[in-house]
This record gives structure tokens, C-alpha cells and sequence, in this order.
């Protein structure tokens, strides 16, 4: 299976909550800054929840929060917590034996395929929600200076 938007959507929806950190989002917040349904950004929050990146309150001042500092979630965090199984798919079915290619073909990939998965995990592990955050907010400024 490979990588799909869910892992765009939740790193978008916890850096929303990172950039207004000061007060909980409804869904319905979060899915106007993605152009979405909030069905779907509340089954991403569901996920999150689930891996203890956010939290949420119920009631009328009820909304989502993170459940941790932003310096402290990744976007590797965000990606593990709505993504199953490896980005990059496998032979669906073992392939033919009686192949010199079929035969050696799964673990020549199966070691190509890791190396680049591990890769990804450690490039988004250097990246946390709070630098996103704070590239929102310098793009902004620069955007409000040029308008001047």
C-alpha cells in the first residue's frame, strides 16, 4: 500500500492546531482550511487521537488540541499514526520459481524497498509540527510585507 493523502491531511490538521495552540479547533475549522468534509478530518483526528498526538474536548467549547508539545511530534509521528503497512507495495502473489528473476526478484526488492522506506522515516523525523508552524507564519509575513 502506498502513502495516501490521510498523511497530508494530518500533518495539515496538526499544524492548525499547532499555529492556534492557544485554543482547540472543531473539525469543521480544520476542514475549512483543507477544503474538506469533516467526516473525513474527523476520522484522521480519530487516528491521531489514537497514537496520542491530540486530544479533544467534547461540548461547547469543545474542539481538538495536541496532545503534546509541537517540537515534539513529527511529521514521521503523523505519517505512522494514519498510514498501514509499507509505503512502497509488494509483489502481490510470490512470483514463479521456475524464474531466475521470479525467483530472487521479492529480496532483491524487499532490500531496496526498506532502505528507501527507512530513509523517508528519517527525513520526516527531522521535521517536527512546530518548524511547519513556524513556515506558515514567516511565509505569511513575507506575503503582508510584498503587499505593502
Amino acid at each position: 500500500m502506498g502513502v495516501s493523502s490521510r498523511s497530508a491531511v494530518a500533518i495539515h490538521a496538526l499544524t492548525m492546531l499547532a499555529r492556534w495552540g492557544d485554543r482547540s479547533l472543531t473539525s469543521a475549522e480544520i476542514a475549512d482550511s483543507l477544503s474538506s468534509n469533516p467526516v473525513l478530518v474527523r476520522r484522521i483526528l480519530g487516528s491521531l487521537r489514537e497514537a496520542d498526538l491530540v486530544w479533544s474536548t467534547e461540548g461547547r467549547n469543545g474542539g481538538w488540541s495536541l496532545a503534546r508539545p509541537a517540537r515534539e511530534i513529527t511529521l514521521y509521528d503523523a505519517y505512522a499514526a494514519v498510514e498501514a503497512g509499507p509505503v512502497l507495495s509488494r509483489h502481490p502473489h510470490p512470483p514463479s520459481e521456475a524464474c531466475e528473476v521470479g525467483r530472487n526478484m521479492q529480496q532483491l526488492l524487499e532490500v531496496e524497498f526498506r532502505d528507501a522506506e527507512l530513509a523517508m522515516e528519517e527525513r520526516l523525523g527531522r521535521t517536527t509540527i512546530a518548524q511547519l508552524a513556524r513556515r506558515v507564519l514567516a511565509i505569511e509575513r513575507e506575503v503582508a510585507q510584498r503587499g505593502r
